[in-house]
């Protein structure tokens, strides 16, 4: 008798035991689903964690014609010669290809879930996806002026920081809505949108709660909730969700190879986010990359504004210049337009996730770089400066190539 209570006693202590393991998954599933190595797998399989909306594929693929080349540049970073091998150690890439004059260089996949028909989770790319199909909603009619107010297309945020500001305040991240994007800080604006967003909770109570903190235009504040309330205001001015409008008017006229996805809000009315839910080929955010670098033509129709592209290159306002951003954030970069820009001759720019994605593009040399990652962190200034400095010395040896 004795040994069966104590079997009994075991087997309830390991059933408690297990029970609080579960309990211990179950509020901690998005911290473990972020971090490395379970990120990896977590970035190319967002649709089996959450709803998804289709961007569909062409019918007809446009070529990547290969041209393959051993890349063996070299970059400086901290005070060392390093090699691309190095660089994808080092910033845990998962996915890589770069395009030349129109030919595929180079494409590499070191990421274990990763692989040419894997769809990314590009994050923050998502931005600079919207900032091109506001360019083509604006060129068409649909949206009829950067100076429309978003409340005037979003009526609920009446009354909110964000009945004010402008849709070209919202495209150059200066609504004066909103704090600090700070993924580490729980009471932060962004983990309050993420909570709502994957756990059923109200998006747009998130952002009407959000403080007036500037006037609009004025100043820089980097917010994935701008980009949000930009996203809605283009559903709105189009009437189409962001699935279909990316589908009709860039995924298939670009010539994709396969299906993206944005995923959605749980809660209905489910919603994609225009600020960071797109999932994409790494093949195909090059097609996209190649299309901007060739201003935004492809077999003789013009799919993208070209003075739209020439907006996201330069910024117009003194505060977004390079270097301009503020102390906390990067003085390799200023930002205009979802996109974050380089300066220099070549006026090359990026759209850039965290935890490592981009998309890299420069006119001049005619270079489109598409790097994908899994960091430990969503956000860190060692791993993009690093990142920075090799993209920068690649495109400088393509280019000095005949």
């Amino acid at each position: 008798m004795r040994g069966t209570k104590r079997n009994r006693a075991v087997a309830g202590a390991a059933a408690v035991g297990l029970a609080a393991g579960a309990a211990w998954l179950w509020r901690n599933q998005g911290t473990l689903a972020m971090s490395r190595p379970v990120n990896e797998w977590t970035f190319t399989h967002m649709a089996a964690l959450m709803p998804t909306d289709t961007v569909t594929r062409a019918a007809t693929p446009h070529p990547l014609p290969p041209r393959p080349l051993p890349l063996d540049c070299t970059y400086s970073y901290g005070g060392r010669t390093r090699t691309l091998g190095e660089l994808h150690r080092r910033t845990y890439t998962t996915g890589f290809a770069v395009l030349h004059r129109g030919e595929l260089v180079h494409e590499s996949y070191p990421g274990r879930f990763a692989g040419p028909d894997a769809r990314f989770q590009l994050f923050s790319v998502t931005k600079s996806v919207t900032s091109l199909l506001t360019g083509i909603a604006l060129e068409e009619g649909a949206l009829d002026g950067l100076d429309r107010t978003a409340v005037s297309l979003v009526p609920e945020l009446a009354g909110s920081a964000y009945d004010g500001p402008t849709v070209g305040d919202l495209l150059d991240m200066c609504s004066g809505a909103g704090g600090v994007e700070d993924y580490a800080d729980p009471h932060a604006p962004i983990s309050r949108f993420e909570r709502a967003v994957t756990g059923g909770g109200s998006v747009l109570d998130v952002i009407r709660s959000l403080p007036r903190t500037a006037e609009p235009g004025t100043v820089f504040n980097y917010s994935t909730l701008d980009t949000q309330v930009l996203g809605w205001a283009l559903e709105a001015a189009t009437g189409t969700p962001l699935a279909r409008y990316a589908t009709e008017r860039l995924w298939q006229p670009m010539g994709a190879e396969h299906d993206a996805y944005y995923f959605l809000t749980r809660a209905r009315p489910r919603t994609a986010l225009g600020g960071g839910s797109l999932n994409a080929s790494v093949r195909d955010l090059l097609r996209l990359g190649a299309l901007l670098a060739a201003g935004g033509k492809r077999g003789g129709r013009q799919i993208v504004p070209v003075d739209w592209i020439e907006r996201g290159r330069t910024a117009g306002r003194p505060h977004l210049q390079v270097g301009a951003l503020g102390p906390d954030l990067p003085g390799h970069y200023g930002y205009t337009n979802q996109w974050w820009t380089l300066g220099g001759p070549h006026r090359a720019f990026t759209g850039r996730g965290i935890y490592g994605q981009y998309l890299w593009i420069d006119p001049a040399a005619d270079v489109a770089i598409v790097k994908t990652g899994a960091w430990p962190v969503a956000d860190d200034d060692a791993l993009d400066a690093e990142t920075v400095a090799a993209l920068t010395s690649l495109v400088t040896w393509l280019d000095a190539r005949d």
